[in-house]
């Protein structure tokens, strides 16, 4: 897999079924931001701990509630309305691309904030997706399971 998030991300979006449980973990509560940041502690081999999963929080939360969160809820509200209106749909396919931007921001942030954790030391390399995962109020284990499977193949 690629070395830098954004990469990483890009590459484990695109493999089958890995958007479906994306969207199934956000539906759940879960970041999806925070979930592939974990996902590539996780192939990294990067050490987890509580105050790194935390340090990834106080990045994430803010960004995602206050820029992605927000785009994504007007995307989402046009959408009825952007099936019958060109217009509103154009507008509408403008604010999925700075959706997209805001994630990718995001991201970026992400991996600045675990650039100098070091690599190849995890003993555990199931606790990132599991403590990302433990915001999500309804979390399905079988969704992040599927996630877990498509980064590791296993």
């Amino acid at each position: 897999m690629s070395s830098d998030l954004w990469s990483f991300s890009l590459t484990l979006y695109a493999r089958p079924g890995v958007e479906q449980v994306c969207l199934d973990l956000q539906s759940a509560g879960a970041t999806v931001c925070l979930l592939l940041c974990a996902a590539w502690l996780e192939q990294r081999g990067v050490t987890f701990s509580q105050p790194r999963l935390e340090r990834l929080r106080q990045v994430a939360t803010p960004w995602d509630r206050d820029v992605v969160q927000p785009l994504r809820a007007l995307r989402t509200r046009w959408k009825p309305l952007a099936q019958q209106d060109a217009a509103l749909d154009e507008l509408r396919q403008h604010i999925k691309g700075m959706e997209l931007e805001a994630e990718r921001e995001l991201l970026r942030r992400l991996e600045i904030a675990a650039q100098d954790w070091p690599r190849g030391e995890a003993k555990d390399q199931l606790a990132w997706l599991d403590g990302a995962a433990a915001e999500a109020a309804d979390l399905n284990r079988d969704a992040l399971h599927r996630l877990r499977v498509a980064v590791t193949g296993t």
